[in-house]
């Protein structure tokens, strides 16, 4: 056994414990024959990891915008004065209680994992009944909330693609009909891009990897969905995750890599057992194991890895980093992953969307794929919407589908739509001006998530929650990224107090750019671009918040003015 299994070492004592002790880590360390300090650093990086005990229950409430819009202060209140504890304190015997970032439910919050199990539309009420049956000794297993997403809105005209009928092993039967290459033609045909936010090209990644001539590959899929604001990976596992290990197991054949793995982020444990079971009916079927479908010598095994909260073990480097039983630090590579990947062998990591999709490519053939859509960006894409909208939920759209479409009468139904996130904090906020613009390549790409916020919400608020998400979540490997996220969010703390002027305006165009030009990882490539395209884009709205220069001279500190006072009343009392 070697350290690709620490996160499931650590997760047996966390889970068992409650925490990680001393002890344990030596006993890991022994087992993994790795040092007690790589251990303590592994379980200080991730989030869910505790060195001190917890109480039995342990309460992570998720704090992104969104559920601070629908009433987090008062859940959070209200989980304090029931269980007694404080939030990111010791606790009791009983209860820990912490915030954490995105929990993949932003369409039903405020939102708590409480002992990893989901608690959906939060009122202080149902946090009163919920900590009522604890102390009964109900299992929370037993009451959780039933989470599904609600698919709202399909492409007419039999155009949906994802969110169709569903056989099992209907695309393996077809793609056995293929070979290899031919497999990997039809996807490049196809133009399918990575739907986890990057949209590289599907068809390249797996002929790079099938040109590698090694014994040994791997197929990742990329679930660790850590966007605020994003769950669309969630409703295609919880609604059709067969097609995900289809898609997995066709990316397998074409490129000769014989393990697939599943990184699953570990506030999605929730439906682990469900994937599980079904990996063991694909397997029960002949479509995992050897000689699939009585191919010889296509063999491919599947399994899944639970992550342990990290928003940057989204970025492929910094996930296989993980599986390695290392810090998720994205390291400086000098090939892609497709030549050393994990174990530093060939490794293919496609995230959840578009594995579905390639599995339907392969089913229904790349013309049907490029039917729809765009030149440049065929086929549909899945959108996540929540925030002021009547019908928050999943909509699978046709590219070349415009904002306006998404927030109107038709689909989300958003209440005076007014600052729009597209693709999470790390997007790009779009104002009404901008609604005509159409989602594709040709125009603005969206990764799969739309944060709609109407004219009553504080724009300086939501993008004070956005730096302090990524200000807790860089990994503080780079000096760009661990600084200037943390200057940035200072920065938005000065406006919201009326304190900042036009000359720091500037100051804050420049900063981002630095943390974009100099961070080793999308994180911090990425983490300036709401709050620099604010800036720019609802110049009406800063305009009552930013004070010229000139104006705002009055209100620096003075710190020999502040004190002057002081100062004389004590002399007089010296005299």
């Amino acid at each position: 056994m070697d350290r690709t299994h620490l996160l499931n070492k650590l997760w047996e004592f966390q889970h068992k414990f409650g925490f990680i002790s001393d002890e344990a880590t030596s006993e890991i360390s022994k087992t993994l024959n790795v040092s007690n300090i790589e251990i303590e650093s592994v379980i200080s990086f991730y989030h869910f990891f505790h060195k001190e005990p917890t109480g039995k229950h342990t309460i992570y409430l998720n704090n992104s915008i969104i559920s601070e819009l629908k009433g987090f202060d008062a859940v959070k209140s209200a989980f304090e004065k029931e269980t007694g504890c404080t939030f990111d304190e010791q606790g009791n015997d009983e209860f820990s209680l912490f915030e954490t970032s995105c929990i993949g439910l932003n369409d039903q919050e405020p939102a708590a994992l409480i002992n990893f199990m989901p608690f959906t539309d939060l009122t202080p009420k149902k946090v009163k009944l919920i900590i009522q049956k604890i102390r009964n000794g109900e299992n929370v297993k037993d009451f959780t909330s039933k989470v599904k997403s609600k698919i709202q809105y399909i492409p007419k005209d039999d155009k949906a693609v994802i969110f169709r009928p569903y056989e099992m092993g209907k695309s393996i039967k077809e793609g056995v009909k293929y070979s290899p290459q031919e497999i990997i033609d039809k996807i490049y045909k196809s133009k399918l891009k990575g739907c986890g936010g990057a949209f590289f090209d599907v068809g390249y990644k797996w002929q790079s990897c099938k040109k590698n001539e090694d014994d040994t590959k791997y197929i990742i899929c990329n679930a660790d969905e850590g966007e605020p604001g994003t769950f669309k990976d969630r409703a295609v596992f919880q609604h059709l995750p067969g097609l995900v290990i289809e898609g997995m197991i066709l990316a397998g054949y074409a490129t000769g890599a014989k393990e697939g793995i599943i990184y699953l982020r570990a506030e999605y444990q929730f439906f682990k057992p469900e994937l599980e079971k079904l990996i063991q009916e694909f397997c029960a079927n002949n479509f995992l194991g050897k000689n699939i479908l009585g191919v010889e010598g296509f063999d491919f095994e599947m399994r899944i890895q639970l992550g342990a909260g990290s928003y940057v073990c989204g970025a492929a480097s910094a996930l296989i980093e993980s599986m390695e039983g290392r810090r998720g630090e994205p390291p400086v590579r000098m090939w892609s992953a497709t030549k050393h990947g994990f174990k530093q062998k060939p490794t293919v990591v496609n995230n959840v969307e578009s594995l579905a999709y390639a599995s339907r490519i392969i089913e229904f053939g790349e013309d049907f794929f490029l039917s729809m859509g765009t030149p440049e960006t065929p086929g549909t894409k899945l959108i996540s919407i929540s925030g002021d909208v009547a019908k928050p939920g999943i909509y699978e759209i046709e590219y070349g589908t415009s904002i306006r479409e998404l927030l109107g009468i038709e689909m989300s139904q958003a209440t005076a739509p007014y600052f729009v996130q597209v693709s999470g904090p790390s997007g790009e906020p779009v104002s009404p001006s901008e609604f005509d613009r159409r989602i594709c390549m040709e125009d603005i790409l969206c990764g799969g998530s739309f944060m709609v916020f109407n004219r009553t919400r504080d724009i300086l608020h939501i993008l004070r929650n956005f730096m302090e998400f990524f200000k807790e979540e860089s990994c503080g490997v780079c000096t760009p990224c661990r600084a200037g996220n943390f200057i940035l969010n200072e920065k938005v703390k000065k406006m919201q107090r009326g304190l900042a002027s036009e000359t720091e305006v500037e100051e804050v165009k420049k900063w981002g750019n630095i943390i974009k030009t100099a961070s080793r990882c999308g994180l911090g490539k990425s983490s300036p671009n709401s709050l620099i395209y604010s800036l720019d884009k609802f110049k009406e709205y800063f305009n009552l918040k930013i004070a010229p220069d000139s104006e705002l001279q009055f209100v620096e500190f003075d710190m020999e003015a502040a004190v002057s006072e002081f100062d004389s009343i004590i002399k007089d009392t010296q005299l």
